[in-house]
């Protein structure tokens, strides 16, 4: 289990938050000398960067947008002195993709893992009722013994130059939302929900961890905020009578407030909005409260112009406004696990989530876009260092589903993309992450993986393992584009017709499918880049997706363009949004807007 809680941070009777948001004092560390220069106790220089936000989009140079390496970041924070006697922690939303952190001068921890939170104890190393020094290191190298993979060499000048095996921009530093934690001595660590639907009324089955041994309980208020349910003790179910559920597109959200209690004194409180629904995979269905779901909507990216990756509050408002608008029902957190205040919003907006870990990158390829259809092997699985990847691959998944699991908007999870699968070597491996992903899960949620193109019947060794049958497809893009699109057709319904073959039994889902496309790009008769062929190539594929009855899915890639490692098949990053990457629609977006407000939620079902 986890050393540390993944509760995301509020302030309750018991509880304080303070947020260190803001600017930063930031240094880019060249000669990587930083420890020995004397970093942690104070960092040189006087440049300042906003926190959240991915430093390599502010500058104008390109060493610094291209750096690898360690870059430092600096904060003083004030702690007063009515919080001796609780603990104290540091929480990062996250750090891209490895991270020390120090106090005072003194170094409290360590973490990889470049897209989920971490705690740092920092109860001991403060200083009351005056002001502290946090300093911080991120690395952004990437390797083949962490995800996303990839690697990191040395040019002729001596510049270390990441290079990804993924087709994203490796945006990183202090991503997400830095907060000051004071929570009681003793505290609620962490807690499990699960649901159980009986008529009109519920169970929730719940599970709570505490620090100590005191008496705990429960209250559930409606939205009204009236008493729904109320129990007692660290285990047991809540009855709820007359059961308002979590609908697709009509969310119902209802307030869990947990209580540790001495006597009628609160020792701590943790306050969490629950939405009561069931999911799962029966045949080729998808169920949610055991009605039959077809899922439309995207793969995204948290990417936008000037922050990169940076967790920014304004784009979520207009992402989730425009998956309105063109009548989307869900998305896959492609390929990342994302800032949790996008789940928030998902929770209220009544949108399904595929949540998946950054196991992206294990097929070795800079280019993995062209060679996904090509056959190429890689025995990605099959090398000296798939141990240690193995190692950080399940930590990272635990901490997914800790921090993830109570939101109802998380419908299934995703723990590869595009690996590769065409070796036995991947066996084992598939083997150990989708046992540990069934165990950690209360809930039983699906789970599935991304399929590469060559990932194939008679190919892939690995699908067996997937609740859903997840297929990312290009026919008509990446193969036979262009005026062979008839041909493409073809060789999709080929391939779909050797998966019926199979008789799996199991839903199909496209997480993705897609052309690229430039935003004022026109052409009549239509070329590949035009508005007209990714028109064209919509048309096509959603013919063959009408055609299966267990293709219960279909996540367009993407959202918007993002920005890619720069080369020549990316004009400046991958254009296959429906949106620009200041969220304005292509055409697509019309053409996918009238299919998707027709189609009903139970299509196929």
């Amino acid at each position: 289990m986890l050393e540390y809680s993944m509760l995301y941070p509020k302030s309750t009777v018991t509880r304080r938050v303070f947020s260190m948001d803001g600017m930063w004092k930031f240094h880019i560390d060249r000669q990587g000398d930083g420890e020995k220069e004397g970093y942690p106790n104070k960092i040189p220089g006087f440049d300042y960067i906003p926190v959240p936000a991915s430093f390599q989009d502010f500058y104008t140079q390109k060493e610094i947008r291209e750096f690898a390496g360690d870059v430092w970041y600096e904060k003083e924070i004030f702690v007063p002195k009515e919080w001796k006697g609780k603990n104290l922690f540091l929480r990062f939303g996250a750090a891209t993709h490895r991270a020390a952190v120090y106090v005072n001068g003194k170094k409290i921890m360590e973490h990889e893992g470049g897209f989920l939170p971490f705690l740092a104890d920092v109860t001991e190393a403060v200083l009351y009722n005056a002001v502290n020094k946090v300093v911080v290191k991120v690395n952004n190298e990437l390797t083949v013994t962490n995800i996303p993979c990839g690697e990191t060499i040395t040019l002729p000048d001596g510049t270390k130059m990441n290079k990804p095996y993924f087709d994203f921009f490796n945006y990183s530093g202090l991503q997400r939302s830095v907060s000051f934690l004071a929570v009681p001595k003793e505290y609620i660590f962490d807690f499990d929900l699960d649901y159980e639907l009986a008529g009109e009324d519920a169970k929730i089955h719940y599970d709570i961890q505490t620090t100590g041994e005191h008496h705990v309980r429960l209250l559930l208020l409606d939205e009204e905020g009236k008493q729904a349910a109320q129990a007692e003790g660290k285990s047991g179910i809540m009855e709820v009578k007359n059961a308002r559920l979590w609908q697709v597109r009509q969310a119902y959200l209802y307030r869990l407030i947990i209580r540790i209690y001495d006597g009628e004194t609160i020792l701590d409180e943790y306050v969490q909005e629950i939405g009561i629904r069931t999911i799962k995979v029966e045949g080729t269905s998808i169920l949610l409260n055991g009605k039959p779901i077809y899922l439309r909507g995207f793969g995204k990216h948290e990417d936008s112009d000037i922050v990169g990756r940076g967790f920014n509050i304004g784009v979520m408002k207009r992402d989730f406004e425009l998956m309105k608008w063109i009548g989307a029902n869900s998305f896959r957190t492609a390929h990342y696990p994302y800032s949790e205040e996008i789940y928030q919003m998902a929770d209220r907006e009544g949108f399904l989530v595929i949540d998946e870990v950054a196991a992206v990158g294990l097929f070795e390829s800079l280019m993995n876009f062209m060679e996904a259809n090509t056959g190429k092997k890689t025995a990605f699985f099959e090398k000296e260092t798939t141990p240690l990847l193995l190692k950080a691959h399940k930590r990272a998944i635990e901490e997914l589903i800790t921090r993830d699991k109570n939101h109802p908007c998380v419908i299934a999870w995703s723990l590869l993309n595009e690996p590769d699968t065409s070796s036995e070597a991947a066996v084992p491996y598939f083997k150990e992450v989708f046992e540990l992903a069934h165990r950690l899960d209360k809930q039983k949620r699906p789970k599935t993986f991304a399929l590469i193109m060559n990932s194939v019947p008679g190919v892939c060794k690995c699908y067996q393992f997937s609740d859903i049958i997840a297929l990312n497809r290009y026919y008509g893009w990446y193969v036979k584009g262009g005026y062979e699109i008839s041909e493409a057709e073809v060789l999709f319904r080929k391939e779909m017709d050797a998966w019926k073959a199979l008789d799996l039994k199991k839903p199909f889902l496209f997480t993705e499918y897609g052309a690229d496309t430039l935003g004022m790009e026109h052409k009549l008769p239509s070329v590949m880049w035009s508005q007209e062929y990714q028109d064209e190539y919509l048309k096509m594929t959603n013919e063959v997706f009408d055609s299966y009855d267990f293709i219960k899915g279909e996540q367009i890639w993407n959202f918007a363009d993002f920005q890619t490692t720069e080369g020549i098949l990316r004009v400046n990053g991958n254009k296959k949004g429906v949106f620009t990457r200041q969220r304005q629609p292509k055409d697509a977006a019309y053409l996918l807007r009238e299919r998707w407000k027709k189609l009903p939620l139970d299509f196929k079902g």
